[in-house]
């Protein structure tokens, strides 16, 4: 007959047998669990770097979009490593993948005007419509682009205020950027009165403009009648110049053009 003493010693044994079952067989868990982290961490590190690389090698990606492919690369591989260090410990991560998924789609049901602007960001950078340093005008907002972020774009405005636009607002209106193109036309309207012989003072304003360098030789300036009334007739000045000196030619001109006129005797109206 077994005595106290007796079931006590054999229900230690049996409780102290099973513990160091379940501490190596656990222990060898959370080793593989902790090497599956550290390998995992320094891995996804490694391949977001590559991918960095890559991608900042591709002509016309902006640094900020390679960034941001980078850490979402990184990120998303800390959240793989992690399902799948559960995943050593007998969790279902087919729960937690679905878990993750409705959390992601609340989050982005939440912020959903926040990912139209990181969504609005990256095609501005992908695609390029604006640059830094460049000049831009939409429906609403124009100014220098100052810097191109994932959420709003940073400008200046030409009288020196800062601006801060929302990328949508960039994004879903059309865009007129006056500083892409290398060469600009300018348009400049001279009335004269209809007893001033037209034909002459159309020479001697093409003798003015071509007289200037910055004027380009091709296209090539021209001068037309363009409106007619009782008392005047106006004329059209077209021609082309380099876009960093298309604001100081027209003001320049347009002084060259009354004073060389008003030499000549011609009255402007």
């Amino acid at each position: 007959m077994e005595t106290p003493a007796a079931n006590v010693i054999v229900a230690t044994r049996t409780a102290f047998t099973q513990a160091t079952a379940l501490a190596v067989q656990y222990g060898f868990s959370i080793i593989g669990a902790l090497l599956l982290l550290v390998g995992g961490w320094m891995l996804s590190g490694i391949i977001s770097r590559w991918a960095y690389q890559g991608i900042s090698r591709i002509h016309g990606i902006d640094e900020t979009l390679a960034r941001f492919f980078e850490n979402v690369l990184h990120y998303g591989l800390l959240v793989l490593v992690f399902v799948t260090v559960l995943g050593q410990f007998g969790v279902q991560t087919a729960s937690i993948i679905a878990a993750l998924g409705a959390a992601g789609l609340a989050v982005g049901l939440a912020l959903q005007g926040t990912l139209q602007n990181i969504a609005a960001g990256i095609m501005l950078l992908v695609l390029r419509p604006l640059r830094v340093g460049e000049y831009i005008e939409t429906g609403n907002v124009k100014g220098f682009i100052v810097e191109i972020g994932l959420f709003a774009t940073e400008m200046k405005t030409a009288d020196g205020l800062y601006l801060m636009a929302p990328n949508s607002t960039l994004w879903n209106t059309p865009i007129t950027n006056h500083s892409r193109e290398s060469s600009r036309r300018q348009e400049l309207s001279v009335a004269i009165g209809n007893d001033t012989d037209a034909n002459t003072v159309k020479k001697e304003i093409m003798s003015i403009v071509t007289a200037d360098h910055r004027v380009q030789k091709q296209p090539q300036p021209r001068v037309f009648s363009n409106d007619l009334t009782a008392d005047k007739t106006v004329l059209t000045l077209q021609y082309w110049a380099q876009t960093a000196h298309w604001s100081e030619t027209r003001y320049e001109l347009i002084d060259r053009l009354k004073d060389g006129l008003a030499a000549k005797g011609v009255a402007l109206k």
